[in-house]
């Protein structure tokens, strides 16, 4: 199935709160990104984190971090938070959950990864939903190759390429 053709309509926009240091994590994102625009117009864009945050609270510094998220968003962008509490799914069921959000028709999905606080309370109420990568806690650079790597696996999933395998 040709996904980029049948959602040509839909953007698919990474945000994330920070930039990428680490030189080999930043080249396997671009190689998953490269992959991942085979199937749908997708990009990786940051803002900026907040790293002197002197003696500030994690919730001020989480709502200063959500507002410069909150700036780039449009108000039809669908919008899924990455949290370590949010939804589980297998390969296969975020593949189906992915489905189901394109089937719907936005523009543009944006899945969001927070800085080292997470997310703010106003992004909370923003967004439609939140997704889960593992209970566990990671560094958020990983998190970034973790979510390319699995939209890539979702879309060769949906589209009956081999990548993945049960």
């Amino acid at each position: 199935m040709d996904l980029k053709a049948y959602f040509w309509h839909m953007k698919l926009l990474l945000l994330t709160v920070g930039e990428t240091d680490s030189g080999p994590l930043k080249k396997l994102v671009e190689d998953f990104s490269s992959r991942l625009n085979k199937y749908i117009p997708f990009g990786v864009e940051s803002v900026p984190d907040i790293r002197k945050g002197g003696k500030l609270s994690p919730e001020i510094l989480r709502e200063r971090e959500a507002t410069r998220v909150l700036d780039r968003l449009q108000p039809t962008d669908r919008v899924w938070l990455l949290d370590e509490n949010g939804e589980e799914f297998t390969s296969r069921g975020f593949a189906t959950h992915l489905q189901k959000c394109m089937n719907s028709g936005p523009k543009r999905l944006v899945l969001v990864i927070g800085g080292a606080y997470g997310h703010g309370k106003s992004l909370h109420q923003r967004a439609h939903g939140s997704i889960s990568l593992s209970r566990m806690t990671f560094n958020h650079q990983v998190v970034r190759l973790l979510a390319v790597e699995q939209l890539y696996r979702a879309f060769s999933i949906l589209s009956g390429d081999p990548y993945h395998n049960d």
